[in-house]
């Protein structure tokens, strides 16, 4: 029987999965791949190329990842009402963890855990912006509590709110993530993320010390970072975090820093960087219990960490 999440990580580093959004873009998609033709809509191929997303998921299993995210990142109500699905969002995120639970049974092998993506809607409460500032709050956390009612539908082992910029809007989804467990009479683990550029700070200027201390008693699991940077940018911030005590920590850089090639955001960290630069935070730092990649990150990097932490428990 596959043991409860937060007790899995107590015993062991666990290893998450590397990017989505740039394994979607080697299948070439064309608009019509989408639903409804709306191009650019990754979360809606659970309803049009399922098998990608499978292909995916199970391409990060086999390259020994522990945990595998949903493919709903923009599947709160608020993201989904912008390709005019909003009212399908408990539906839609059940489809897409049940895929994910469904490609994890596969693997026999030892637990294996799916984790309920939760990604930010695209605006920014805490600020006086005339279009990003002006959401109502009662309609985020609304946006994630529908959200999180369709992944726990779904069997999903944990909830990832995550490449958070607004610290505001963390503790919203972290209210709208309890309030679903509470209708859906099913506690989970709960993880929030934020994002830091590379002097330690959120969008708005919130400090990493301030993140921290805003979302650290409201219930959650686990704390991390995520996106925005890779490892290196990260060293600081995680050194501060490792010293708090209270809350296991969760580290997914991107592959290095993005740099701009043509328009487009290209991430060069090679996996044996990356790997030689995590290996680093989970020698040094007892309390990062969860380590992956982010944007730029392919299942050869998460190979890579996988031998970084078999190599820490034979050496343990």
């Amino acid at each position: 029987m596959k043991p409860d999440f937060v007790d899995a990580l107590k015993q062991k580093i666990l290893l998450f999965d590397g990017a989505m959004g740039t394994e979607i873009q080697k299948f070439e998609p064309k608009p019509e791949d989408f639903p409804e033709g709306k191009d650019g809509f990754n979360d809606g191929l659970v309803l049009t190329h399922p098998e990608w997303i499978k292909k995916i998921h199970r391409s990060y299993l086999e390259a020994g990842a522990d945990c595998i995210e949903t493919n709903s990142f923009g599947s709160n109500k608020i993201k989904l009402d912008e390709y005019g699905y909003g009212d399908r969002t408990i539906e839609i995120n059940t489809k897409i963890a049940e895929l994910a639970v469904g490609v994890a049974s596969e693997f026999s092998d030892r637990p294996r855990f799916v984790i309920g993506s939760m990604g930010p809607t695209g605006f920014l409460p805490s600020s006086n912006d005339p279009d990003l500032g002006q959401k109502p709050l009662e309609e985020i956390r609304d946006a994630y509590n529908l959200q999180a009612q369709g992944l726990i539908a779904g069997g999903v082992d944990a909830l990832l709110i995550e490449t958070s910029q607004d610290i505001l809007e963390v503790k919203l989804a972290i209210e709208g993530a309890h309030d679903a467990m509470k209708k859906s009479g099913r506690k989970i683990p709960l993880i929030a993320n934020v994002t830091l550029d590379q002097y330690g700070k959120m969008l708005l200027g919130t400090s990493i010390q301030a993140a921290y201390t805003t979302v650290s008693d409201m219930g959650i699991d686990v704390f991390g970072l995520n996106c925005s940077t890779g490892p290196i940018e990260m060293t600081p911030s995680v050194r501060w975090l490792d010293e708090q005590e209270d809350l296991n920590l969760l580290v997914v850089p991107n592959a290095g820093m993005p740099e701009n090639e043509g328009g487009h955001a290209v991430y060069k960290m090679t996996p044996e960087k990356m790997a030689g630069a995590l290996k680093e935070f989970v020698t040094k730092y007892r309390k990062v219990r969860i380590i992956g990649g982010c944007c730029g990150t392919t299942p050869a990097h998460i190979a890579a960490l996988r031998k970084v932490i078999d190599e820490k428990l034979s050496t343990s």
